[in-house]
C-alpha cells in the first residue's frame, strides 16, 4: 500500500497539482493585497471617502445598540451585518485572478498551438481533365 501510494504522490500530474495551489494561494495573498491596499482606496476615495471595509448594512443590533461607527465596532457588540464593503472587495480580487489566469492559459494555449498543416490543392474531377485534353488538342 505505501508503494502504491508513493506512485501515486510522485506522478508528475500531482506534484504539478501541488506546486500550483502552493503558487496560487500566494498570488491569491498578492491579489488580495493588491485589492485592499492599492485599488479600493484611491476608488473609495473617488466616490466620496468611502472606506469599502467600512460598508455595512446592520440587519440587526448587538448587545449593544448601533449605529455603529465601523464594522469592527458592530462585531464586537455582537451585530448581526451584511458586509458590503469586503464582498466588493472579494469579487474584484477574483475579477483580477480570473483574469490573470485566462491571460495565462491564453499565452499557453498559444505556446501549444500546432502549425496548421499546408492546404492540398483541390483534387480536379476525372471530367473536367478529359474535356480540357479535348479542348487543347483543338487548338493545335
Amino acid at each position: 500500500m505505501f508503494k502504491e501510494f508513493r506512485e501515486f504522490a510522485m506522478r508528475g500530474n500531482v506534484v504539478d497539482l501541488a506546486v500550483g495551489v502552493v503558487i496560487g494561494a500566494a498570488f491569491g495573498k498578492i491579489v488580495d493585497s493588491l485589492v485592499k491596499d492599492v485599488i479600493m482606496p484611491p476608488l473609495g476615495f473617488l466616490i466620496g471617502k468611502v472606506d469599502f471595509t467600512n460598508m455595512f448594512v446592520t440587519l440587526a443590533d448587538g448587545k449593544t445598540a448601533g449605529p455603529y461607527d465601523t464594522l469592527k465596532v458592530a462585531q464586537d457588540a455582537g451585530a448581526v451585518t451584511m458586509n458590503l464593503g469586503m464582498f466588493f472587495n472579494s469579487l474584484i480580487s477574483f475579477i483580477i485572478v480570473a483574469f490573470a489566469i485566462f491571460m495565462v492559459v491564453k499565452a499557453m494555449n498559444k505556446l501549444n498551438r500546432k502549425p496548421a498543416a499546408p492546404e492540398e490543392a483541390p483534387v480536379t474531377p476525372e471530367e473536367v481533365v478529359l474535356l480540357r485534353e479535348i479542348r487543347d488538342a483543338l487548338k493545335k
